[in-house]
């Protein structure tokens, strides 16, 4: 398989130049001209660490944590005010959304406030603000301090209500009844609950009654992510052979549009348009914080994984950049097909907007393949993702 996803990226890329990423990075980025931009903040504290989670993590220790947050709102300042260079001071920079991954954001509930009130002196954020949830931070102390701050949208990552599959994934018990309490009490624009399919022995019997049971107590917003073998992650859960995971995902997707569900993206879905819960399909984005990523039109870079180096750098008045991609014009449109088909679909108008070229002129070949192999259906100036492709897309992404 890695040698067909190997030759597919030299195809779409008309190169054999792999992505690949230079130890270089600029010293002021350049987004004062991106559209439609994203922030992403990265808080990488853990009151324990999962062997599946793939992302940058830390074990909380508090003095640790203070400084980073104090770094993490000089870095905002710092970035924020070159995006807001040669402009007057009260010219924010327009952005879609922010977000706050993970590690687990809600142990920083305390300074979310004053991070958000540091994002908002150069920004103005038009399509709200989430954050990532460990189930044990779902209380209605911790929530009322996220709405007060300015959080509209929560992302629970619950995994399993199963207690079979929370013991493989190393997870404590989640307790629905206190949980969706505590989301009655203090309501957001959209609750989504994560979950992880294909562990070894589920059935959709077994998912279902995941899924049920998040839609029943609080959630109007699912992400059901598959379980990816990250090889440099410690855990050892066996993956699920692959006629079976395909079998689970489009008894799932059958399952969740029977019941009138939308579905957002590859892995969500939604009971209404309204709900909609992805830090990932934006054109472009701005990350801070420690391993934070930033994607802007002709770059892709990745900030320091030390959180200690993270803290120094910013200190002294440097960008925390490690790695950067520099991309050619096809490389940055095949990242960006591939993200919009995350979505669902790929729009010709946003394409040529976004490049300045007809998406036809540079993958019509392809595209039509794609529909004779069912990949996709076309409606109107949009390509719309078939059960089948999205089943390929996660095979694609898991190599």
């Amino acid at each position: 398989m890695s040698i067909i996803t190997s030759l597919t990226r030299m195809w779409l890329t008309r190169s054999v130049q792999p992505f690949i990423f230079q130890n270089t990075y600029d010293r002021c980025l350049p987004a004062a001209g991106c559209r439609n931009l994203g922030l992403y903040i990265h808080i990488p504290f853990c009151s324990s660490i999962c062997s599946f989670c793939p992302y940058c993590k830390i074990l909380y220790k508090k003095d640790l944590y203070n400084s980073y947050i104090s770094a993490l709102i000089k870095e905002i300042h710092l970035v924020g005010s070159a995006t807001q260079k040669g402009t007057k001071q009260a010219a924010k920079k327009t952005v879609t959304s922010l977000y706050f991954g993970g590690g687990t954001p809600a142990l920083a509930a305390d300074r979310i406030e004053e991070i958000i009130t540091a994002v908002k002196e150069h920004y103005k954020i038009n399509e709200g603000i989430g954050i990532e949830l460990h189930p044990d931070n779902v209380t209605i102390p911790v929530l009322n301090t996220l709405k007060q701050a300015g959080i509209t949208k929560l992302s629970i990552g619950i995994q399993s209500f199963s207690s079979k599959y929370q013991k493989i994934l190393g997870r404590k018990p989640v307790s629905v009844q206190e949980m969706a309490k505590a989301l009655r009490t203090v309501s957001f624009e959209t609750v989504s609950m994560d979950f992880i399919f294909a562990l070894p022995g589920q059935t959709f019997n077994d998912l279902k009654s995941d899924i049920d049971l998040a839609f029943a107590n609080g959630a109007n917003h699912i992400a059901v992510y598959p379980l990816i073998d990250f090889t440099f992650t410690t855990s050892r859960i066996p993956p699920m052979p692959k006629r079976k995971k395909r079998l689970l995902l489009d008894q799932m997707t059958a399952y969740c549009q029977q019941k009138g569900y939308i579905r957002t993206s590859i892995w969500t879905f939604a009971k209404d348009q309204q709900a909609e819960y992805s830090s990932m399909i934006r054109e472009n984005f701005l990350g801070f914080g420690c391993s934070a990523t930033t994607l802007l039109k002709n770059q892709f870079k990745i900030n320091t994984f030390s959180v200690k180096e993270y803290i120094r750098r910013v200190n002294s008045r440097q960008l925390p950049t490690s790695l950067t991609i520099r991309f050619t014009p096809r490389q940055r449109m095949v990242y960006y097909l591939f993200w919009s088909a995350y979505g669902m679909e790929v729009s010709e108008r946003a394409f040529e907007a976004f490049f300045d070229v007809p998406l036809k002129k540079m993958y019509g070949a392809e595209l039509q393949l794609a529909k004779l192999l069912g990949f996709v259906t076309k409606q109107g100036d949009r390509y719309r993702m078939t059960s089948k492709g999205a089943y390929y897309f996660h095979y694609y992404e898991n190599f």
